[in-house]
């Protein structure tokens, strides 16, 4: 893994850093940072591509 320290401070919390995600596409390509989110878990903000759409601010959760 890479040293945090390369990566982005969350301009929400000041405390964590955003580090990106990957995830697989609707035809099993890989989206490469499809997601940026705090590591800072009071924080978790988030940076998502879902289907061309640029969405912010939500908390990440675990699919159940």
């Amino acid at each position: 893994m890479e040293d945090k320290s390369s990566f982005p401070k969350c301009q929400n919390c000041s405390n964590g850093v955003l580090i990106p995600l990957s995830d697989y596409g609707q035809d099993g390509a890989t989206v490469k940072y499809k997601a940026w989110v705090c590591t800072n878990p009071n924080c978790g903000f988030s940076l998502r591509i879902d289907k061309g759409e640029v969405t912010y601010g939500r908390k990440v959760q675990q699919k159940v």
